[in-house]
């Protein structure tokens, strides 16, 4: 992956979107993923941070609480990284990830918050699991591209809720059309690796 295209919105969406064509699929990642953001935002929340980040708490109530810590920062250059790739969804998006933020920083201030986000968040990883195995019947982006299906899985599943609500019809007909001849063109490798495999075996 280029640098080009790591900011490219298309490149980025068609190379997810090929990894997430099934419905229930996708449905799966629409409700695991933000747990799964949250989970991580709890438990990036005990990390160091370097002495050289300024300390900032700021309590709201009992339920909603920042601390400039590892998932504040996290959180802060995910942002930057969707308005690069689609400004509008990016500015949208921002609500619902200060929201999780800020939930998931009070949350860690209670008792046994790791041993809980630590359980919800394996159980998440085990439900998309499944859901690329039984429904995809393909192996998760991540195997492919770590970074990238980590990065792009929040807001995918953000732009797929948009795109539902009739968000940039052009944009998204562009996704699935480039998505589509995606998954043709893996297909197509795949059974051609097959069959030179069958003529050695």
């Amino acid at each position: 992956m280029t640098l080009s295209t790591l900011f490219d919105v298309n490149t980025q969406l068609t190379f997810y979107g090929a990894y997430h064509s099934n419905k229930v699929n996708v449905l799966i990642h629409i409700i695991c993923v933000p747990i799964l953001l949250w989970t991580f935002q709890v438990l990036a929340s005990e990390l160091p941070i370097p002495s050289f980040v300024p300390t900032v708490h700021y309590t709201i109530n009992e339920y909603l609480r920042f601390d400039l810590n590892v998932s504040a920062i996290h959180a802060g250059l995910y942002i930057a990284y969707y308005f690069i790739l689609e400004p509008v969804a990016a500015i949208l998006y921002a609500p619902q990830l200060t929201l999780s933020l800020l939930t998931a920083t009070a949350f860690s201030h209670g008792s046994g918050h790791i041993s809980q986000a630590a359980i919800l968040h394996g159980v998440c990883w085990i439900a998309q699991f499944l859901g690329h195995g039984l429904a995809e019947k393909r192996a998760p982006a991540l195997l492919d591209n770590l970074i990238g299906a980590v990065v792009l899985a929040p807001f995918f599943v953000h732009l797929e809720l948009l795109f539902g609500l009739g968000y940039r019809p052009a944009l998204h007909k562009r996704i699935q059309n480039e998505t589509g001849k995606e998954i043709t063109r893996i297909r197509k490798a795949q059974g051609e690796r097959k069959r030179a495999a069958a003529k050695f075996s």
